[in-house]
């Protein structure tokens, strides 16, 4: 399916630096994933933000950002995603972040951001996300909770929420009760 076919005029405008394809997701209401694939910096946030101000008006509120193929976001990126939190946030949406590569995630570390939003490894965890599944009842499922590091990638398991340390890069972690992982 074509993004024009999703979001009416999403491709009206194009950067060769962002290539931004979407996905509806049929089992959770106005969910859309974005894969995104390039940089986001000074130059072209401006662009980034009116695609997806664009999907929000839309009605697409639960927003998941695949940023594996993103290999740079300047501190305006990151800026970018604040404020299609701050737009989605009162119509009741929120926005996941998934696979983000090590060196952009240390921007959010660095920013301070990291806390702010639902980072993610997989798809289905971020559609389970807006399923709701961060309600009641569900602490038992959460752990043991497989995860990468932040840093070196590894893949880790946690038992339960606390703080520990990766077995290859030697980074303190800690993992919280929603099986947030932070820089401990």
């Amino acid at each position: 399916m074509a993004n024009n076919d999703i979001v009416p005029g999403f491709d009206d405008e194009k950067d060769e630096s962002l290539k931004i394809k979407l996905q509806k997701v049929s089992e959770v209401d106005r969910c859309l994933v974005l894969y995104l694939t390039g940089y986001i910096d000074t130059y072209n946030s401006n662009y980034f933000q009116k695609r997806v101000a664009k999907a929000i008006e839309a009605g697409f509120i639960r927003l998941i950002f695949h940023c594996g193929g993103l290999n740079y976001v300047s501190s305006t990126g990151i800026g970018s995603f604040t404020a299609f939190l701050k737009s989605a946030k009162p119509k009741g949406g929120d926005l996941v972040l998934l696979e983000i590569q090590p060196k952009v995630y240390e921007v959010f570390q660095l920013l301070g951001f990291s806390q702010f939003f639902n980072i993610k490894d997989d798809l289905n965890d971020s559609v389970n996300f807006f399923r709701g599944s961060g309600g009641s009842g569900e602490q038992a499922t959460l752990f043991p909770k497989v995860f990468s590091c932040p840093i070196c990638s590894k893949k880790l398991k946690a038992l339960k929420a606390g703080r520990f340390r990766c077995s290859e890069c030697k980074t303190i972690l800690a993992i919280d009760d929603s099986g947030q992982v932070f820089l401990g």
